[in-house]
């Protein structure tokens, strides 16, 4: 007859499969859908899969990693181009907006963006509604949004979001004020101070790729 101890490790092996199956499926729905949601991609892969215990949810992180592997088993060879190409229009972009102390983040800086990606940046300033104008001044039409950060566990922050498209890739811009050169928001999926990058390390990144054959 099984022990309690038996018992205990059936259910804790079932629910650590859960969790690798339900993160493989999510980052599938990533990969292949354009979903970047990553907590609405968990909750749709468990549904697909018929999963409904809270505990079989992956981490973030788990996702991430699966999504990385997802990336090099199926497109390892173009993925890699995809990404090359964003972090170029990255650059350009970058040096668009120097007056504003652009910083990378987001996928294209940590190496999972593909053709559904952003080029995501953040600009500083205290006066957001600069950025907005200085886009109209050079007739560049775009999307007004706002987005919820988190500077500490318990607090968020609305800031602005500015959306247009550029060399036929999408660019994602958050104004936050010039005190936040100094703090990054958590990031989403480790909940970490988020990874930013300056316009040298980006261009650093393009010259290990060229070096690598890309």
């Amino acid at each position: 007859m099984p022990s309690r101890e038996d018992h205990a490790r059936h259910a804790s092996t079932r629910t650590h499969e859960h969790r690798r199956r339900i993160a493989v499926e999510a980052a599938r729905l990533i990969a292949e859908g354009g979903l970047r949601d990553y907590r609405q991609a968990k909750l749709k892969a468990a549904s697909r899969l018929g999963i409904s215990d809270d505990l079989s949810l992956p981490k973030n992180s788990e996702i991430e990693e699966a999504l990385r592997e997802h990336q090099r088993l199926f497109r390892g060879e173009e993925q890699p181009r995809t990404l090359q190409h964003l972090r170029e229009v990255a650059v350009e972009a970058m040096k668009f907006f120097s007056g504003y102390e652009p910083r990378l983040v987001g996928p294209v800086l940590e190496g999972t963006a593909d053709e559904h990606s952003a080029v995501c940046l953040h600009l500083f300033s205290d006066q957001p509604s600069d950025v907005g104008l200085f886009l109209r001044e050079h007739g560049i039409p775009y999307e007004e949004r706002t987005r919820r950060l988190r500077f500490e566990r318990e607090l968020g922050v609305d800031v602005p979001v500015l959306l247009f498209a550029a060399d036929d890739s999408a660019i994602d811009l958050t104004v936050l004020p010039y005190d936040s050169l100094r703090q990054a928001p958590l990031d989403r999926i480790d909940e970490k101070p988020m990874r930013r990058a300056n316009l040298s390390m980006v261009e650093t990144l393009l010259r290990e790729e060229d070096a690598d054959g890309v």
